[in-house]
C-alpha cells in the first residue's frame, strides 16, 4: 500500500527535525551547556517558532490527510481552475505538489491548499476503464412531426428499429383501442414521431456499438427545449480511457448521428452565418 502513497512530505518533515536537532546539538557544544538546557527555552519561542514554522506545520496536517485519505497520488490527472492545474501529478512533497499540464507547464499548488480548496481527481475514470460521453444534438423543433404509415413501413427496414417499432406499435394500438368510439379519431390518437424514432435509432446504434461500455449507463434523452432548439443528449460511456481512442470514438459516434438525421425528416438547428444572410438578401 505504501508504494502508491506520497511519502516524500514526510521524509522532508523528519529531515528538518534533524536539522534543528542537529543544529541545537552543535550549539550546545559550541557554548559547552547541556542541550536540555537549551531546548527548555524553546517553550518562551513557541510563539515565534509557530509564525516560522506556519507553512510547514499547515502542510504538515494537509500531508498526513492526503495520505490517510488517499486523496493524490503521482500519477494522477487532477484539475485545480483556481491555480490553473490541469494535468499529471508528477511529485508530491511536504511544501508543494507539482502538476505537469498537458501543454508541459509546470504548476506548483502549495499542499495545504489541496485540503481548503476543492479539486478534480479523475483516477476514479481510470480505475472504472470507462470514460464518459456526454454531448447533445440540438433539433429544429419546427422539424418534428408525426410519421405516416408510409414512413413507418420505411424504418421496418432498419435494423436497428424494427423491435422497437413493432413493440411501439403493439403499444399505441393497445391504448387506441381504449378511445371511445366518438373520440377514435386522429387527432386524439397517440402515433409516431420522428424525433421518437431517431431517439430510439440512436440508443440502439450506442446499445451494439463495440466502442460503447455495455455495464455502465447509456441513455439517449431529450432535454428541455431552448433558444437553440430541442437538446437529444447522448450519455453513454467508452470501453476505453485512452484519450486518442475516446475522442475518436466519440467523433464517429456523432459523425454517423449528424449524418442520418435528414433521414428521419429532422433538421438540425443552426445559427444563421454570413452566407445564410447572404442567400436571404438575394432572393
Amino acid at each position: 500500500m505504501a508504494k502508491h502513497r506520497p511519502l516524500k512530505g514526510f521524509v522532508q518533515l523528519i529531515q528538518i527535525v534533524v536539522w534543528v536537532l542537529g543544529s541545537v546539538l552543535a550549539v550546545a557544544v559550541l557554548l559547552d551547556r547541556s542541550p536540555l538546557l537549551l531546548l527548555s527555552g524553546f517553550g518562551a519561542m513557541t510563539a515565534i517558532l509557530l509564525l516560522v514554522f506556519k507553512d510547514t506545520i499547515l502542510s504538515l496536517v494537509a500531508s498526513v490527510q492526503l495520505t490517510a485519505q488517499d486523496m493524490v497520488r503521482v500519477g494522477d490527472w487532477i484539475e485545480m481552475p483556481q491555480f490553473g492545474a490541469d494535468g499529471d501529478v508528477v511529485d508530491v512533497q511536504l511544501h508543494t505538489v507539482k502538476v505537469q499540464n498537458w501543454d508541459k507547464t509546470i504548476t506548483t499548488i502549495p499542499t495545504h491548499r489541496l485540503i481548503t480548496d476543492s479539486f478534480k481527481n479523475w483516477r476514479g475514470m481510470s480505475q472504472a476503464g470507462a470514460r464518459r460521453i456526454k454531448r447533445a444534438i440540438f433539433i429544429d423543433v419546427s422539424s418534428i412531426r408525426i410519421q405516416t404509415q408510409e414512413e413507418v413501413d420505411h424504418f421496418t427496414r432498419f435494423a436497428l428499429l424494427k423491435d422497437y417499432i413493432e413493440t411501439k406499435e403493439n403499444e399505441l394500438a393497445d391504448y387506441n383501442k381504449g378511445l371511445a368510439t366518438e373520440a377514435g379519431t386522429d387527432v386524439n390518437m397517440r402515433r409516431l414521431t420522428n424525433v421518437g424514432m431517431f431517439r430510439a435509432y440512436a440508443y440502439n446504434y450506442l446499445k451494439n456499438h463495440p466502442k460503447i461500455h455495455s455495464g455502465m449507463t447509456l441513455i439517449v434523452r431529450q432535454l428541455a427545449p431552448g433558444p437553440e432548439g430541442l437538446p437529444l443528449e447522448i450519455y453513454c460511456f467508452t470501453n476505453t480511457t485512452d484519450w486518442g481512442l475516446y475522442e475518436d470514438i466519440q467523433s464517429d459516434i456523432f459523425d454517423h448521428l449528424l449524418a442520418i438525421v435528414p433521414e428521419f425528416g429532422l433538421r438540425l438547428f443552426q445559427k444563421p452565418a454570413g452566407s445564410d444572410l447572404e442567400y436571404l438578401a438575394r432572393t
